[in-house]
């Protein structure tokens, strides 16, 4: 089981994409989302930088199962 860097930096970053996109878009439709970052409550902030990590994470995860150990 040998992978090179750019098979490793490939999953990473499209599994960053894919999961920001989905995490912004999940936030966007529980409405914890305003047009300005500064018009923000920190609650707010907190769910959405959660829900882009958590989704970004989910997401790196299932593309490294799927192309890196099959």
């Amino acid at each position: 089981m040998s992978t090179d860097f750019l098979s490793l930096a490939m999953v990473t970053i499209l599994g960053l994409m894919a999961g920001t996109a989905i995490g912004l878009f999940i936030g966007y439709l529980a409405k914890t989302q305003r047009s300005c970052w500064a018009d923000m409550t920190g609650r707010e902030k907190a769910i959405n930088i959660a829900l882009v990590v958590i989704c970004s994470a989910v997401c790196i995860a299932a593309l490294a199962w799927h192309f890196l150990l099959n």
